[in-house]
């Protein structure tokens, strides 16, 4: 049975700590619905009703071109190991690109691998845990560091050519304001 919460509690806060992989799930008024899967150490709880993420540089932007379009999103944690549970966090978002102030302050809080390009700060309206009951157990080996080396060997110029021919609008058009 499914439980809304106001606030993330200690148990909540424990249990994301421990999850090695989320989900993020943005939607534009328009167009496609984006559901990214995210991992490393890129996850940080700021408060009961404020999360952040580092994202790193990849083939698209979508989650930044939909929060500029209609800022709503939804992060899931899924539990493969151990008890079973589904934690749904429901909010809007600020998007950080690297030239905005707060980037600095922000970035503080996280490993900085190379080709990091947004932070998105979550202001949380909603918490739901569900049961889990379905979702399969499976063990963590370890990150992949394919996309971090990747990044290393094109140098930061390297990435910021990348960003200009492909996170500058999503794969349905909107803008993403990594270079605003």
């Amino acid at each position: 049975m499914a439980k809304f919460y106001d606030v993330l509690s200690p148990e909540l806060i424990e249990f994301i700590k421990n999850q090695k992989v989320f989900f993020t799930g943005t939607a534009a008024p328009n167009g496609r619905v984006n559901v990214s899967p995210k991992g490393m150490d890129s996850f940080r709880v700021l408060g009961p009703n404020k999360v952040a993420w580092l994202n790193l540089t990849g083939s698209g932007n979508e989650t930044a071109a939909h929060l500029k379009q209609l800022n709503r999103i939804t992060i899931m944690f899924c539990a493969f190991e151990g008890k079973p549970l589904i934690l749904r966090l429901f909010g809007s978002a600020k998007t950080i690109h690297p030239q905005n102030d707060e980037w600095a302050e922000y970035l503080e809080l996280f490993p900085e691998p190379f080709g990091a390009r947004n932070i998105f700060v979550v202001a949380l309206d909603s918490v739901q845990t569900s049961c889990g009951f379905g979702v399969p157990l499976m063990e963590y080996k370890d990150d992949r560091k394919v996309l971090t080396d990747w990044a290393e060997r094109k140098g930061e110029e390297g990435i910021k050519d990348y960003w200009k021919e492909k996170n500058q609008v999503s794969i349905d058009g909107f803008p993403t304001g990594l270079f605003d």
